[in-house]
This record gives C-alpha cells, sequence and structure tokens, in this order.
C-alpha cells in the first residue's frame, strides 16, 4: 500500500488460500476508500476441493465484498494456447481498472490443481516450441488522455465567484506532483481573491510562498463565534474531500453556504448533505479555467483580509505559546517537526491524534516535505508496513505514530532487512488511546479506562532490541531537533517520547479555544 501511495502505479500482492488472503482486506478497503491502485492475487483450491472441507479453503470468490474496482475468477491453468491468450488479455484489463476510470484495488482469485511445484512437464515443453515471438506485442502502455469539457457556469454562480467573499476549502491530498498542485490552487486562489483553508495533511502547507492567502489555524479560528458569523462565505470551493476538523465541517453544516465540490471522480464528496454542486474536473482543468482572462473580479479585499489578518495573529499566539513549553508534550511535537525536517523529507502520519495535532499544530513552511496518510478508512491497520512502503528505494522518511498505531503492526519490523532506505520511528507513548481522552466518555469511569483508553505498559526498547531496530528516548526538544536535522540513510530507528494523555488532553480542551477568543479586527 505504502509503496502504490508513492510511486502512483499498482503494486501486485500474493498470498495463499484461506485466512491469508482475509489479512489484506484492511488494506483493500484502505485502497478503495484512497484511491490506490492495487493487484490482488488470492490463489485457491480447484471448483472440486470446495465445500468439502478440504484444507486451507474458505470462499474467495468476491471475498472482498464492492471493495475492488473489478473481480475475477481465472480458470484452471491449461496448457493451451488459447487459454493464455485469454490469461494476457484479462490481465492486461484488471491492470487497467486498477487505474481507470478512478485508481483502486483489483482482484484475481486463482484457482490451482496439483502438482503445485514447477516440475518440467512435456506439454509445456511442446506449447514453448509453438509459442509466438510476437504474443506480447500489441500490450501497450496505458495512455490517459487529457481534455477540457465544455464548461459554463450560470450567470448568478459567477457573481458568486466574482463577489470575493468565497473561501477555497483545500482537504486531504497525495498528489503525484505537489508543487503544480500548490500552483494551481495560489492560482485560482489569486484570481478569486479566496482565502485557501489547507488541512495539515495538504502539501499547500509545505509549499506555503506559493500561496499568500494560505490559512492554517482555520479551526481555531471559528472556535470564536462571533468571528465564525462574521467569516460566513457566500460561496465556497471544496477541493476534493473535506478536512478532518470538526470544528470547519460544524460550521458548514450550521451556515450551509453554496459549495462548489471540485474532484473529478464520481464520488460523493458531500458527508454534510449540503447546498452542493459537483464540478467533475481535475485541479488542472479548473486552473485553465479559472483565469484573469475569464474573471474580472469587482471586489474589495475586505473579506480576504478578515481571513489574513485572523490567520496572522492566531499563528503568532500558537508560537508563543509552543516556545514556552520545555516539557515533553504531545501538540508540541507537529509544530516543532514541521520546521526542522529535511528538504522534501516524506513523512507518514499514523490516525487517531496525529492527525488532529498536525491539523492543528503543523506549521506553514517551504520544506516541501511530503505527507502520506491512510485517511481512507480511518483505521490504525498496517500503519508501521505503510510507512515502510513509503520509505522503501526514497529519501529517508518520517514515521509520526501513537504507541497504539504502532503495537498493531509491530511484526512490520520483520520487513528492516529488505527496506533499501531509512525510516525514523517518533513514537509518542501515551500509553494508550489519547484521542479517547478528547470525548465526552472520557467522564465516565467505569469502562472509560479499560475500554476506551486501553492502557498499555510496553517496554518500547525491550522491544525494538527483539526486532534489532534502534531506540533512543527522547528528553528534550534539543534532543529530538539535533536527531531530525539530519536523518540517517539506511535502517529502522525510534524515537520514544514520553507524553501524558490526560495532561495532554486537558491543555487541548483548555487552550484550542484560547488562541482566537480575543481576536479583534
Amino acid at each position: 500500500l505504502g509503496i502504490a501511495r508513492k510511486n502512483y502505479q499498482p503494486v501486485v500482492m500474493v498470498c495463499t488460500s484461506g485466512t491469508a488472503a482475509a489479512n489484506f482486506y484492511p488494506a483493500i478497503i484502505e485502497a478503495k476508500e484512497s484511491r490506490i491502485p492495487l493487484l490482488v492475487l488470492t490463489t485457491d483450491r480447484p471448483p472440486e476441493l470446495r465445500n468439502c472441507h478440504a484444507g486451507q479453503t474458505i470462499d474467495q470468490v468476491k471475498l472482498y465484498g464492492s471493495y475492488p474496482n473489478w473481480q475475477v475468477e481465472l480458470s484452471l491453468p491449461s496448457i493451451e494456447l488459447k487459454i493464455l491468450e485469454y490469461l494476457r488479455q484479462t490481465i492486461i484489463h484488471g491492470w487497467r481498472k486498477t487505474i481507470l476510470p478512478t485508481p483502486g484495488p483489483v482482484h484475481f482469485n486463482i484457482p490451482f490443481r496439483d502438482p503445485l511445484p514447477p516440475i518440467p512437464q512435456p506439454e509445456v515443453i511442446s506449447l514453448e516450441a509453438q509459442f509466438p515471438q510476437n504474443f506480447f506485442a500489441r500490450v501497450e502502455p496505458i495512455l490517459t488522455t487529457e481534455f477540457l469539457p465544455n464548461f459554463d457556469l450560470t450567470l448568478d454562480l459567477k457573481n458568486q465567484l466574482q463577489s470575493g467573499e468565497g473561501i477555497i476549502i483545500a482537504g486531504l491530498a497525495q498528489p503525484k506532483n505537489p508543487q503544480k498542485y500548490c500552483q494551481a490552487i495560489a492560482q485560482i486562489s489569486q484570481v478569486l481573491k479566496f482565502p485557501v483553508l489547507a488541512e495539515g495533511l495538504s502539501p499547500l502547507r509545505n509549499y506555503s510562498r506559493l500561496n499568500p492567502y494560505l490559512i492554517s489555524t482555520y479551526d481555531l479560528i471559528l472556535r470564536n463565534q462571533e468571528i465564525a458569523e462574521k467569516f460566513i462565505p457566500k460561496i465556497v470551493l471544496q477541493i476534493g474531500e473535506l478536512p478532518t476538523s470538526k470544528q470547519l465541517r460544524t460550521w458548514l453544516e450550521t451556515t450551509n453556504p453554496h459549495r462548489l465540490i471540485i474532484d473529478e471522480s464520481e464520488e460523493n464528496f458531500d458527508p454534510l448533505h449540503g447546498n452542493t454542486n459537483h464540478l467533475r474536473l481535475s485541479l488542472e482543468q479548473l486552473a485553465q479555467i479559472f483565469t484573469p482572462k475569464f474573471f474580472h473580479s469587482n471586489s474589495d479585499d475586505n473579506y480576504l483580509n478578515l481571513w489574513c489578518n485572523a490567520e496572522v495573529k492566531v499563528r503568532e499566539a500558537i508560537d508563543k505559546k509552543m516556545a514556552a513549553i520545555n516539557r515533553i508534550f504531545e501538540p508540541k511535537i507537529p509544530w516543532l517537526i514541521s520546521q526542522i525536517l529535511p528538504q522534501d523529507t516524506p513523512i507518514f502520519i499514523a490516525n487517531s491524534m496525529p492527525v488532529r495535532d498536525v491539523e492543528f499544530f503543523w506549521v506553514p513552511n517551504n520544506s516541501q516535505i511530503k505527507p502520506f496518510f491512510n485517511r481512507g478508512a480511518n483505521g490504525i491497520d498496517g500503519t508501521l508496513s505503510t510507512a515502510l512502503g513509503i520509505a522503501h528505494h526514497q529519501q529517508s522518511s518520517v514515521l509520526l505514530t501513537g504507541d497504539l498505531a504502532l503495537l498493531h503492526d509491530t511484526n512490520g519490523f520483520l520487513l528492516r532487512n529488505k527496506l533499501v532506505g531509512h525510516l525514523t520511528i517518533i513514537l509518542i507513548n501515551n500509553q494508550g488511546g489519547g484521542i479517547f481522552e478528547m470525548l465526552p466518555i472520557a467522564k465516565f469511569e467505569p469502562p472509560f479506562t479499560e475500554f476506551f483508553a486501553t492502557p498499555q505498559d510496553i517496554n518500547f526498547a525491550a522491544l525494538c532490541n527483539t526486532y534489532d531496530v534502534e531506540h533512543q528516548k527522547i528528553f528534550s526538544w534539543q534532543q529530538l531537533q539535533q536527531l531530525l536535522n539530519t536523518l540517517p540513510s539506511s535502517g529502522i530507528r525510534v524515537l520514544e517520547l514520553q507524553t501524558n494523555r490526560q495532561l495532554d488532553a486537558r491543555w487541548r480542551l483548555d487552550n484550542l479555544d484560547k488562541f482566537a477568543a480575543n481576536l479583534l479586527l
């Protein structure tokens, strides 16, 4: 999954029959929801050994339900040229379906009869002699054609866009070319004079020089009810999925402005069920439409300046607060690492509390850091393995994760000897599920600690030693900075920061509402 995320090309997954195939399920769900190309090959028993208690046999036909883009059971292998032609064309079709029209997983279930080992067979030798040399001659690369559709805006919609009282919301994004993605949004933003509310997991925060109207503190700004009321837009351009922020989603749901959702797929990206229209365009196509020639803005900059001034003041308040805190605590981790990671560093951000602290506190920068994440289904499955896939054959990479997400996939460490590259794991060890401390259920004890916080007391130094992985405990921000300024070129290391989930949750509850509380515009 990580390799496919990084390379934007299908990766083949192969397994034996039975429960081995079921272990792929979380990755297939994530691939579907995140539009990641995977080609899944599950081997199976032949038909005569099904439904009769033959060993290692389950029903694998359509095993993954509706999640694959396409799924098929291949015929049993047969030493016939016609069957090989069928196999060739079916595989080509399946590979195409991992890419077009929307990337995602494809499942081939492949039954075999004995003998399974590759022992010589006279029939095969005979077939090889007549095998045509041009058998693969017509297998061509997939070509995609970009076109600009006939596009027309109603007069009312064009007037809304030219009013200047609109915003662009840039949610989760892992574009193949982050700089072009950021440039396209910057162009649209500057033509329309719209501020850009950029999710922490968007590349926009790491190319901040390209976008003078970048807003990173929207979640904190909108906690000021007076400001939130004043900032209601006439129109919203939503690029892809919405950001994680519950504050932003609640504001949009309550005020229900007209939203144009920009995504070229047929997916529905409106969980709020609001006043929306979907424009089935790529961001690049949209940038070709929203040009100074097409739009002559009639607006002043008042609405834009309200957002930009609020961003400056709230960002100053955050920076001042963080700089004054010396103890190791969770919110400061993304604030610091966003400012010190080497240029172009790939970073995988685990689910639960890390993605939220990144949204709150990731500082806009020009380091071109490359964020990766599994936000399709928001699970913690395969966190370490996905990060290792991203680090493989790439620049030295970083994983930011909590303890439970890492523990869920510790056997990923077995890939250590196959990793070509380096992964630094920034481990936030708060001995349990810190995200649940932020929810109302935290007040109910019991059952909160046992069933929600699920405390653990694993010795991570001993665990790392088991897998022959380097481990260091971090006791100061200076120590962390020294270890991250330059990353190693090979191997895996764990940098463990011990935090207190109750204290840090209390800090968030006490402070998140305060950063914009006294905002005067």
